[in-house]
């Protein structure tokens, strides 16, 4: 049994560090690409920038910021061409990581201002578009 309990012990201490070790990743990212926005900031500057989002579809017609349109992470690399690079872009979705993912493949194709929601969709306390019933 005491053997089960030290197994287990390492087993729950590996998976936790990996925890850690993602979220650490995605702060450091987060960091290096810059552009994080809060709701006021990103409220404030929305009039004049691209807002996407890169949830998938049904979530976006479910639910979105008002005046976002959609282009699903799976799509990105495709159709971040009809994006104007002379633009700010403001990007945001469920989850930081494929937020951070879009924004890298905008900043590798030299869009040079990329900013997106910190705290994700989930927090965003601006207006939203719901699908009507």
């Amino acid at each position: 049994m005491t053997n089960f309990l030290i197994v287990l012990d390492v087993i729950l201490g590996v998976i936790l560090l990996g925890f850690l070790g993602f979220w650490a990743y995605n702060r450091i990212q987060a960091k290096r690409l810059g552009g994080e926005l809060t709701n006021e900031e990103f409220k404030a500057g929305m009039r004049k920038a691209q807002i996407i989002d890169v949830r998938e579809a049904n979530e976006f017609k479910h639910e979105h910021i008002d005046g976002a349109r959609n282009i699903p992470y799976t799509m990105f690399k495709y159709q971040y061409t009809e994006l104007r690079p002379d633009l700010p872009v403001y990007l945001y979705s469920g989850s930081l990581t494929m937020t951070l993912r879009c924004a890298r493949i905008l900043r590798k194709h030299n869009f040079a201002k990329v900013f997106y929601l910190k705290d994700g969709f989930s927090q965003w306390d601006g207006r939203k578009k719901a699908a009507k019933n």
